[in-house]
């Protein structure tokens, strides 16, 4: 085949396949480009880690190819045949609703429209819209896309980075993410690396009208690379509190005057219950500032009291203090107000730090029944201390949770706060526990669930309730040490291995597993508890393409391994490490590693612990070996040992083991020109899968293409 292909062309095939290999496919294709790469240049090609790498690499391969017309074909091939290269931005409109008792802010707007229009001039449209806790910066917001909500037809995207445990919320990385997911990017197609997100960033807002608003944000170093590059994209960045150092617009939104006060009061109580108030509300309007958090809760109270006619009534207002912070006194106020279950309630649910709070997890803090834990939530929302956020589940404002945490030791004393704080930690180990097992029933690096407790139907439902309260679990690793409970820590990071391995959410568990690695270093030294968490420390840091760390903490986990005789423990180690070099291009690394491993299963003999394990162990060995080989060009070794693995899969009745062998073994084929058989194979495989698996399925079609185009 004479076809070539342009260098253009190259290596924007060789940088899309390198922003998409965080999914399984995008993996095989970005191997598949290694191999032919080694063909081409004849030597080992370390992959690239960097846009100007790749650019570099591509410019070496499309040198050769004027010399070599089968090889130019191949690529040709290669490149015409990956699935989906374009993506494109998914318009939506992802802000929350503006408030109804939003008021005036008219110098706020008019400065974020003028921003929002100017002529560009080269400069980008960024804002940084800023005020204390409570004064209302997100309602600012929200009124504003709601009004400028046709300037931007390619979309709204919103990004909240509260972080209620008080740290300093994610990283720059985390942030693409949550955007780029907003922007309609699936899991199999999101850049693992953050220079390779920011880049996808800026191709799908290339050109477009888009708002993108970012709250919460509490360093530069979040949004930077949000930053337009485009004229007509607008990045608003809100912050709660003091602004930081950010080339922008910069827009604070000050205290409400008496009179807009007064009308916020009268919007939400209604004018009957401020006349009735009238005496009062010179004081009112001292003790709240102009915050509009703290009004809303004092109209609420206003309006509250007319609803109480029997009981204890509504507290008397404190005539005789002096106003201290107003979110805080309108907090107190609230406390103050609720029944003194529920104030207790909300008080011990704020410990900790939960980013999202569901009837379950407030019992437990409580020590109460959850349909009461449920009912006591509603009022708490409804006297604002808590905002929904769907499917039954609350989070706390930052600075509400903060003045609960400072007070609820006064409140109900040290003992009784540490003990509603391991009930939590409690509740949710069961959870993770239970959902763990479901996801992967026989895994060994999962605990057998717990006797007793809600149990799931199959593997889909558990991975779901996981990772439906991961960001639970990964807060409670860090509660958990903090408060010294090391095994509880411990347990919770090793159940989120499933989350990993078949969810991919490893920007979200990464921070836990390095805090509990840690903590296994120093309370459990050299344990197998500790070899389990270098190892989920070194898979999720091999998925983001953090190479050197991900094979030191393989390493690390192989040392536990070796100390305590855990031959399994120490085999998979070893296979890890092999499977860091494989998706590094570094093929005769991974092969010897593959063939360590194999070694030191055979080591495990019948009734010692694994030995039920070893033929599969050795099956998906068999699958990697195979997969080194060829990128090593050593085709026939390497068909041999796809075979076995395919054969051994099919006796097994594992569809998907086998569809992934298959996959392999038809490129294998390809590469060594046997097209037809390759078709074959490629048939077998898409037989074995559902419409469920629709990466692999095209990326099936690809192969398909390439055998059909090379004949």
């Amino acid at each position: 085949m004479l076809e070539t292909v342009a260098l253009s062309a190259l290596t924007a095939f060789l940088t899309a396949a390198w922003n998409g290999a965080a999914g399984e496919m995008g993996k095989q294709t970005l191997l598949s480009a290694g191999a032919l790469a080694r063909r081409t240049l004849g030597r080992e090609t370390p992959l690239p880690t960097g846009l100007e790498e790749w650019q570099t690499l591509a410019g070496q391969v499309h040198a050769r190819l004027g010399h070599d017309p089968q090889q130019a074909g191949e690529w040709a091939l290669l490149v015409r045949s990956f699935p989906g290269q374009a993506m494109t931005l998914t318009p939506t409109t992802g802000l929350p609703p503006a408030s109804r008792d939003f008021i005036n802010r008219q110098q706020a707007l008019k400065q974020l429209k003028r921003e929002a229009t100017r002529r560009a001039a080269g400069r980008p449209r960024v804002a940084l819209l800023h005020g204390p806790p409570g004064i209302g910066t997100t309602a600012v917001a929200l009124h504003l896309g709601a009004a400028l909500h046709a300037r931007f037809p390619d979309g709204q995207f919103y990004v909240d980075l509260r972080d209620t445990s008080g740290g300093p919320g994610p990283e720059s990385a985390t942030v693409l993410l949550r955007l780029l997911r907003q922007m309609g990017v699936t899991a199999e197609r999101m850049p693992p690396t953050a220079s390779g997100r920011e880049q996808l960033y800026r191709q799908l807002t290339a050109g477009r009208r888009a708002l993108v608003v970012v709250d919460h944000a509490s360093s530069a170093a979040q949004v930077r690379s949000l930053v337009p590059a485009t004229p007509d994209v607008f990045l608003l960045v809100i912050v709660s509190g003091r602004p930081f150092a950010l080339e922008a617009e910069r827009v604070a939104v000050p205290p409400l005057s008496d009179r807009y006060a007064v009308q916020m009061i009268r919007k939400v109580a209604g004018p009957e219950n401020v006349a009735r108030a009238k005496a009062r509300m010179p004081h009112l309007l001292a003790r709240c500032e102009g915050n509009a958090f703290a009004l809303k809760a004092e109209a609420l109270r206003l309006q509250a009291e007319q609803t109480e006619q029997t009981g204890r009534g509504a507290p008397e207002p404190r005539t005789g203090e002096p106003v201290r912070d107003p979110v805080r006194d309108s907090v107190q106020t609230v406390c103050d107000r609720l029944r003194p279950e529920t104030a207790r309630l909300i008080r011990l649910t704020a410990l900790g730090g939960w980013p999202a709070i569901d009837a379950r997890l407030a019992a437990a803090a409580a020590d109460t029944a959850p349909e009461d834990a449920a009912r006591m939530l509603i009022e708490a929302a409804e006297a604002q201390l808590l905002d929904p956020v769907g499917d039954e589940r609350y989070r706390f404002r930052p600075e509400v949770r903060r003045y609960l945490t400072d007070t609820v030791s006064l409140e109900h004393g040290i003992p009784e706060c540490s003990a509603a704080v391991e009930r939590v930690l409690d509740s949710l180990l069961d959870r993770a526990l239970h959902a763990a097992h479901a996801a992967l029933p026989q895994s060994w690096r999962t605990e057998p669930a717990p006797e007793g407790g809600a149990g799931y139907r199959d593997e889909a439902q558990g991975v779901a309730a996981l990772a439906a309260e991961a960001g639970n679990v990964v807060r409670a690793v860090s509660v958990a040490v903090e408060y010294q409970h090391v095994t509880t820590a411990l347990r919770l990071a090793r159940a989120l291995w499933p989350l990993q391995l078949k969810a991919g959410h490893w920007d979200e568990v990464l921070p836990a597993l390095r805090v509990a690695a840690r903590c296994a270093d120093e309370c459990r030294p050299c344990s197998r508890t500790a070899a389990g968490l270098h190892f989920q420390l070194g898979h999720c840091l091999g998925e983001l393409q953090q190479w050197e760390e991900a094979e030191s903490e393989a390493r690390a986990a192989l040392r536990c391994e070796r100390a305590e005789g855990h031959v399994r423990g120490e085999a998979s180690s070893v296979e890890l490490l092999g499977l860091l070099s494989l998706y590094q291009w570094r093929y005769e690394a991974a092969a010897e590693r593959f063939d360590e491993a194999e070694r030191v299963y055979r080591r495990i003999a019948a009734g010692q612990e694994g030995a039920r394990d070893v033929p599969r162990a050795l099956a998906l060995v068999e699958r990697h070996q195979g997969r080194a080989l060829r990128g090593m060009g050593r085709l026939a070794e390497s068909r041999r040992l796809l075979e076995s693995a395919t054969d051994f899969f099919t006796e097994q009745g594992e569809s998907y083991n086998r569809a992934r062998a298959l996959t392999d073994l038809a490129e294998t084929l390809l590469d060594a020109g046997e097209n037809a058989e390759a078709l074959t194979r490629i048939t077998e495989a898409e037989s074995l899968l559902t419409p469920a698996a629709a990466p692999h399925l095209r990326y099936l079609a690809g192969l398909r293409s390439r055998g059909e185009g090379g004949r």
